[in-house]
């Protein structure tokens, strides 16, 4: 398994498969199979695919680590940059076939109803996320700077559901909102126990060398 996560053509392999969601919906709108309202299901489709890439991105860290296989953190920032591509699609969907491109009606739009404010703020740092992802704007930024900036996808993941939430709010619909909210919170809450049980782990050490070094003295 390791060998072929750190095999030339796993990227390119994880790339196409990342691509495959968009391909499926160019090919279900040019031969009609997106229902009744097609620019509705793209709207809806786009943004569950990028909620999913940041799940994914979220899930890196816990299964490189609980299965031992430090080769996956290679892939976490191609699906970063996924998570920003199908957002990115998202809020052009909806400005183009709800609001016909009109940017006075959008920012209108924007401002009157809550939940796409929160994902605009949502895809405003994820797009910071992704204008500093490559190795030049950690070095510029310095690494401690860096990694502060790229927990806020932390908040990218709140924001995110919080506008799936309230999206769904005017039809009670609330049954995928569970089911994301549910995988965030364990994918969130497993990062918490871990800095917790470290953070338990350093006092306990700590404790043990005072003692040690009193008796140096």
């Amino acid at each position: 398994m390791r060998k072929l996560l750190l095999h030339p053509a796993a990227k390119p392999v994880v790339f196409v498969l990342c691509l495959l969601p968009l391909a499926w919906l160019v090919y279900a709108t040019a031969t009609n199979q997106l229902g009744a309202n097609p620019a509705e299901a793209l709207i809806r489709a786009t943004g569950d695919w990028a909620l999913r890439a940041l799940c994914l991105v979220l899930a890196v860290t816990p299964a490189r680590v609980i299965t031992s296989t430090p080769q996956l953190a290679r892939f976490r920032r191609m699906l970063g940059l996924f998570v920003f591509f199908y957002a990115v699609l998202h809020l052009l969907s909806y400005a183009w076939f709800d609001m016909g491109f009109d940017l006075p009606d959008i920012l209108r739009d924007i401002a009157k109803r809550p939940f796409i404010l929160v994902g605009s703020l949502a895809l405003l740092l994820l797009t910071l996320l992704a204008a500093t992802s490559f190795n030049r704007a950690i070095k510029a930024m310095g690494g401690k700077r860096w990694q502060a900036l790229h927990r806020t996808v932390y908040v990218v993941a709140g924001l995110a559901i919080l506008h799936f939430f309230w999206m769904r709010a005017g039809k009670n619909d609330f049954g995928e909102v569970a089911v994301y909210a549910a995988i965030l919170a364990a994918l969130l809450g497993w990062r918490l126990w871990q800095r917790l049980r470290k953070s338990k782990a350093a006092r306990g050490a700590a404790v043990q060398a005072s003692p040690a070094a009193a008796r140096t003295r």
